[in-house]
């Protein structure tokens, strides 16, 4: 069960493309992970499936993609043209959103949350 109303309300907070980047990352991760369930953790959007797979939150300057340490890992060897920290990748604001890098890194950490749980 989705708790969409929670998420959304999280998203409604923002405005403009900011808004519109937040839609696009949970669509992605959405057609991805359909068995994932939407929840608030940390204080933000967070994508659930036998464990915490995937969380985003925004800020003044960028778009926080946690994908969990293995999957910043990931990330950097798709592209290194993005800011990193043990568990976050950071989208400027002012920069295209890799949509496809988030895409594939999502991707990755459910083949390797299947790899851990089994496709259950």
């Amino acid at each position: 069960m989705k708790e969409k109303n929670v998420i959304d309300a999280y998203i409604d907070e923002f405005d403009g493309d900011i808004k519109e980047r937040m839609i696009k990352i949970r669509a992605i991760i959405n057609k991805i992970l359909p068995e994932a369930t939407e929840k608030m953790g940390y204080n933000m959007p967070t994508f659930h499936w036998h464990e915490n797979v995937v969380h985003f939150a925004a800020s003044k300057t960028h778009i926080g993609f946690y994908p969990t340490p293995s999957g910043v890992d990931y990330f950097k060897t798709l592209s290194s043209d993005y800011k990193t920290s043990k568990g976050t990748v950071q989208l400027p604001n002012n920069k295209p959103i890799p949509y496809d890098l988030i895409e594939k890194t999502v991707l990755f950490r459910k083949e390797e949350v299947e790899k851990k749980h089994g496709n259950k």
